[in-house]
């Protein structure tokens, strides 16, 4: 595709004209000074271009602390998966020969497995798909959202599950809403993913990266999906479960509700650093091409290796201490969730809507901290900073750039959330149906489609998000780049500024030190 760069600049009687006309040229490049001091600079080494001030390892006490929740983690699936074994004959070994009829069993493990296939496959589509049609993708990608989740409204109010059905109304209407009063944003939105998807093909590694990040997250989702129902299988206070015999402890409902609520905050928090590791290794390929890709000394090989090395040793404190907060909120959400569907199970409308407000709050909460972290990584990954100095800078972007930055992600990575929820969708009906028809034992009296529906929605969600994360990396990382130092970009790629430019003119306000 080629561009008219006589259609891009500004008209030479617009006040911006001056300040375009004396942003450097093409081939300037090896004669600009520094600006920031922490630009990064050509080298043939990683570490030489992107260097970490001292002390390199960053807010190492909260990668102590993960590793301590990963040994718990394993510690907790050993005595469960041990019970799960010791008592497979009454689990079962497929769909319907489980005797198990008090608590969750192999008839859900199965279900689980269904329901991780469906999301990687679904998700690896949606990268494809972002790189054959970028325009396409956004649009699409708002109004498939609304019309499934309009249908799967009508589905629950039918089926009389009113919790599922007002939740879904709820998401759909805001859907609708964010769509009608922003799609004027659509072009700059499809021109900044077109960029990215560049990238993506110049630097196969970003893909590769992401491959991987899917496989790891589908496996570690697996065994997430099996501990919740081994410990349901070992602590569910039954007198028909022989798993209470078993090693590791008697059965009790506060022993259950505990470990469930360790095994649920464990394998968040791990899933959140798997996909911030990816996040920043990623956002290091797309630093490198941003700031070295056009220099004559040239730009570190193998970036990703490098990016990853650095995300897993002197960022990788950081990365904890991000994730564990956005951790905690997603445990008090799914607590929330519980609860919520608990209350309108037993007719309780009134505690029902209370907690429905309360999750869309906490929610809301949860966006906010992924919006503010996802920006604040990218700090991380090009200058190695702290993860709080990376917040107080981030809030600097946001308070200086701050519709601009909303702009940015408003069709993009809404558009991958909006993916990732189309995902849940389908697999959360995949689960309704499932249990519907099979039929479990256990769910007799229906009090299990709440948190298998559930289970089912966040495990889904969450290989998504880690899968397009690829996608949102490149989308973070250039637009902090591009508030930065947008004459770098100007110097090596002259086309496709004018065309941000002419989509986006606020891109010559460059963030300062001084801000």
């Amino acid at each position: 595709m080629s561009y008219n760069n006589s259609n891009y600049p500004p008209p030479q009687g617009d006040p911006q004209y001056q300040q375009y006309q004396q942003y450097p040229q093409q081939g300037d490049l090896e004669n600009q000074p520094n600006g920031y001091s922490e630009k990064p600079q050509p080298s043939q080494d990683f570490d030489d271009s992107f260097k970490v001030d001292k002390p390199k390892f960053n807010d190492w006490p909260f990668a102590i602390f993960f590793w301590l929740v990963v040994f718990g983690f394993i510690a907790i699936a050993g005595i469960t998966l041990n019970a799960l074994k010791k008592t497979y004959g009454q689990q079962g070994s497929s769909i319907y020969n489980s005797t198990n009829s008090f608590t969750l069993n192999t008839n859900t493990v199965i279900l689980f497995g269904f329901v991780i296939v469906v999301a990687v496959v679904l998700s690896i589509a949606i990268i494809v798909y972002a790189r054959l049609a970028p325009r396409i993708f956004i649009t699409s990608a708002l109004i498939l959202n609304i019309i499934l989740g309009l249908g799967t409204c009508i589905y629950y109010f039918v089926a009389k599950y009113w919790s599922a059905a007002i939740v879904f109304l709820v998401f759909t209407l805001f859907t609708a809403y964010c769509y009608w009063s922003a799609r004027h944003r659509i072009p700059f939105s499809a021109t900044c993913l077109e960029i990215i998807i560049d990238v993506m093909r110049r630097y196969p590694s970003t893909l590769i990266t992401s491959f991987f990040g899917v496989i790891i997250s589908g496996l570690f989702s697996t065994l997430f999906s099996v501990v919740i129902v081994a410990t349901y299988v070992k602590f569910d206070p039954n007198s028909d479960n022989e798993a209470c015999s078993v090693g590791g402890g008697s059965c009790s409902k506060s022993k259950l509700i505990g470990v469930l609520v360790f095994v649920f905050f464990a394998g968040y928090f791990i899933s959140e650093v798997i996909k911030n590791v990816i996040h920043v290794t990623i956002a290091g390929v797309f630093g490198t091409w941003y700031y070295l890709s056009g220099s004559d000394q040239g730009e570190p090989k193998h970036p990703a290796l490098g990016a990853l090395k650095r995300a897993l040793t002197y960022c990788f404190g950081s990365i904890c201490f991000g994730s564990l907060i956005v951790s905690i909120i997603q445990l008090i959400r799914q607590l929330i969730q519980i609860l919520k569907q608990d209350a309108f199970n037993q007719g309780d409308m009134c505690a029902g809507c209370g907690l429905l407000i309360l999750e869309f709050v906490i929610r809301l909460i949860d966006w906010l901290v992924r919006y503010f972290n996802h920006y604040a990584y990218c700090y991380v990954a090009l200058y190695g900073k702290s993860y709080i100095r990376s917040a107080r800078e981030t809030f600097d972007l946001i308070r200086f750039k701050g519709m601009d930055a909303l702009i940015n992600d408003c069709f993009i990575n809404t558009s991958l959330h909006l993916y990732s929820i189309f995902v849940g969708y389908l697999v959360a009906l995949l689960a309704y149906l499932y249990v519907k028809l099979t039929k479990p034992e256990y769910n007799s009296n229906g009090g299990y489609y709440a948190p298998v529906v559930a289970f089912s929605f966040l495990i889904a969600g969450q290989i998504t998000r880690i899968s397009t994360t690829v996608i949102e990396s490149g989308v973070s990382t250039f637009f902090v780049a591009l508030a930065k130092d947008p004459e770098i970009f100007q110097m090596t790629n002259r086309d496709r500024f004018d065309e941000v430019f002419h989509n986006y003119p606020q891109v010559l306000q460059k963030l300062t030190a001084d801000h």
